[in-house]
């Protein structure tokens, strides 16, 4: 059964999002992250306990100067919004970068990719050769890349920031600080939202 849905491929000039959410929210049937099996690769259904209520995708309120179609990170409390406009959005549980590590301010996605290839920075090399130094020549996608089932690029000025939003092979790390940087949504989610934005959709990365 396909999970993914179509619509907000667009990208809007973009403002310095001002916002705030409330908790009334329609919260996503557990359906949403039962198992994808028509996907190039197969993605494995989560259990309600693999997922926290609050990190579930779930439509929420959400006041916000952002335009309709534009997205929020919202760094400390570790959601990513879709804004849908009239006060509403879409909102996912994420993984952020460590401390000293994450993007900040405004970015938009340059391009998109399925089941992407991974190669580690030179700046992961550095940090940690011997986890990321096998993998320097580049990993193929699939089910143990770390980027999972999907990856927006971001992008300023025409140029590559080496940040993306990207799925995870590791659910565990949802709600957590402890990536190179990225932004990791569940593979169930990030293939939802890579249905529901385009190229230059603008990102605005809130940090404390």
């Amino acid at each position: 059964m396909s999970l993914t849905r179509r619509g907000f491929v667009i990208g809007l000039p973009f403002l310095l999002a001002a916002c705030t959410s409330t908790s009334r929210s329609s919260v996503t049937s557990p359906m949403a992250y039962a198992a994808i099996t028509d996907d190039r690769f197969p993605v494995p259904g989560l259990t309600a306990e693999q997922v926290r209520p609050e990190l579930r995708r779930q439509e929420v309120e959400y006041v916000t100067s952002a335009p309709k179609g534009s997205l929020v990170v919202d760094t400390p409390n570790k959601y990513l919004y879709l804004v849908l406009g009239d006060n509403r959005a879409m909102r996912y549980g994420v993984g952020v970068g460590r401390e000293g590590l994450a993007l900040r301010g405004n970015a938009y996605i340059g391009r998109k990719g399925e089941w992407p290839s991974w190669t580690p920075t030179a700046n992961m090399l550095r940090r940690d050769p011997v986890a990321n130094g096998p993998y320097a020549g580049g990993m193929p996608g699939g089910p143990n890349n770390p980027l999972g089932a999907r990856a927006l690029y971001l992008y300023r000025n025409g140029r590559d920031t080496m940040f993306r939003i990207h799925g995870t092979n590791q659910p565990h790390s949802i709600g957590m600080a402890m990536s190179s940087g990225c932004i990791r949504m569940l593979n169930h989610d990030v293939i939802d939202l890579y249905e529901r934005v385009g190229v230059n959709t603008r990102v605005n990365v809130i940090q404390a």
